[in-house]
């Protein structure tokens, strides 16, 4: 029903205790965690659960929002890095033969993501970007747990994905993880590459879909672009797993863009709580298969050599990508 174990049920809503949410006259902590799951997990609207958990819309608007305002004082201890140096190397790259050693300072994927948002008639034309409806652009980057570790929310559906990036990089009260010195994080070929960003190779082949139909590597430029685009997708199976999940990404209510923002935190939250309290979760088992075809990102950003950017690419990290393509190279 809440799309979780109990067990992961009840440490949710102990947790949420813990930041603040209290039972009421009207309601016990349980049944407001309950409803909020039901809301966000299943999409269904207030009248739906006025029927099924039998209290007014009034109370069911109320009570909702203060689980909200809870998880996203939880956010504070779920959305970040375990380990702000990233001393440790994750099993996924020392299991890999695929990843390991080439990937030993690769501490995860960074990509953006579209949720739909309702916004008034007039302030449409700025949310209304390619996908022909109105979406909040989501920026995020994830460990190889499948766990977020940092979000950028909020932006307008036109906004560009390199300036949410940019916005990111450069803004000190983001609070943002950077990569401590010789580590890195995975992008997409859109984005620019400073120093510890690294990129595929551009006009060759990246994308997994483009090697399934023809496997046969042209160039070894090719062979780093298809390791890159297997461990970078874990971001996208991140995307895929969360919006299954949480079936209001799907088809955001009507509430102000404030809140549609912080609900997108909160999911994020949960997802991250159950990926770390559940070793059996069927969502997670189902997406940590890189095989499916489901979650391909259609989200994949072009390049617009016109926008002004002061985050450039710079040609040391070409180089770290030069020396892991040949050591790739001299394993095979």
């Amino acid at each position: 029903m809440f799309r979780m174990e109990k067990h992961v049920f009840n440490q949710l809503y102990f947790e949420l205790v813990e930041c603040g949410l209290k039972a009421t006259k009207q309601m016990e902590v349980q049944e407001m965690v309950a409803m909020f799951l039901n809301m966000v997990g299943h999409g269904v609207g207030n009248r739906m659960i006025q029927e099924r958990f039998q209290h007014s819309g009034e109370t069911v608007s109320r009570h909702f929002h203060k689980v909200l305002v809870a998880c996203l004082n939880l956010a504070f201890e779920y959305i970040k890095p375990q380990d702000y140096r990233f001393h440790h190397v994750h099993t996924k790259i020392q299991k890999d033969r695929r990843y390991w050693p080439f990937f030993k300072n690769a501490i995860g994927a960074i990509d953006g993501t579209h949720i739909p948002c309702v916004i008034s008639p007039s302030e449409q034309p700025k949310f209304i970007g390619r996908k022909g409806y109105p979406t909040q652009n989501v920026m995020a980057f994830c460990d190889w747990d499948m766990c977020f570790i940092f979000a950028l929310l909020g932006w307008e559906g036109t906004a560009h994905d390199v300036r949410v990036f940019e916005n990111a990089l450069t803004t000190p009260t983001m609070n943002f993880p950077h990569p401590p010195s010789g580590k890195y994080y995975l992008v997409d070929s859109g984005y620019p590459t400073p120093i510890g960003y690294v990129g595929p190779y551009k006009c060759e082949r990246y994308h997994l879909a483009d090697f399934r139909r023809s496997f046969r590597f042209e160039n070894y430029n090719e062979v780093f672009n298809y390791y890159h685009s297997s461990l970078r997708c874990t971001i996208e199976r991140t995307f895929g797993v969360w919006k299954n999940r949480f079936a209001i990404l799907r088809c955001m209510p009507k509430f102000k863009f404030e809140t549609q923002v912080q609900i997108v935190s909160a999911t994020m939250t949960i997802h991250n709580f159950i990926r770390k309290k559940s070793e059996t979760d069927s969502e997670f088992k189902r997406y940590e298969d890189e095989n499916i075809d489901e979650y391909e990102n259609d989200n994949h950003i072009s390049e617009d050599q016109s926008l002004p950017l002061t985050v450039t690419s710079s040609t040391e990290i070409d180089l770290v990508r030069d020396s892991i393509r040949d050591q790739i190279i001299s394993h095979m």
